[in-house]
């Protein structure tokens, strides 16, 4: 078998919080962290409070930025009346990735039960960047990355990952 040479991704990654900022982002800090001792790069961060055109705005913005792949955001997604990101995020969706949020609650109910039906965690694709919608605990985003994206985001990675994917998202735009 032929060693696969690895592949850096562009990961953007937000905070949904009305009460984080960059130096108490313990989740953002997470995030990042994970993203650069893969070996990828963090291509923008931002955080923003929990307002659905706000959120909408700066993912759709970077889903149309060709300097970034991945969009990871953390917080908004429980079921306070504050909790918006899957409703700001969802529709941008070109495709669901219904998988990404059984794996992720799996993953989830071995470290805090029951808990876990209470986070919205979601996943798709849109204009050909995957979009991840991850809940605002530090641990909830070492069990996404950990458990599922860094695997995911690793060209090495057998029998398959996104990467390998990646340069194909776009073919539904070359049918003429």
């Amino acid at each position: 078998m032929v060693e696969r040479p690895f592949i850096p991704i562009r990961f953007a990654v937000l905070t949904v919080s009305d009460s984080r900022t960059l130096a108490d982002d313990r989740s953002g800090d997470t995030l990042v962290q994970r993203i650069e001792t893969a070996g990828h790069a963090c291509a923008d961060r931002r955080i923003v409070g929990d307002d659905r055109a706000e959120i909408e705005s700066v993912v759709r913005g970077w889903c149309l930025d060709p300097a970034v792949d991945v969009v990871l955001t953390t917080g908004g997604t429980g079921f306070t009346g504050r909790d918006v990101t899957p409703e700001a995020i969802e529709p941008l969706f070109d495709k669901r990735m219904d998988g990404f949020s059984a794996i992720f609650h799996r993953i989830s109910f071995e470290k805090i039960g029951t808990s876990t039906v209470q986070s919205r965690a979601t996943a798709g694709l849109s204009n050909q960047t995957f979009v991840f919608v991850l809940p605002g605990s530090p641990g909830a985003c070492r069990d996404a990355w950990d458990g599922i994206l860094e695997k995911q985001f690793d060209y090495r990675q057998q029998p398959c990952n996104f990467v390998e994917i990646m340069p194909r998202l776009n073919e539904h735009l070359k049918r003429g």
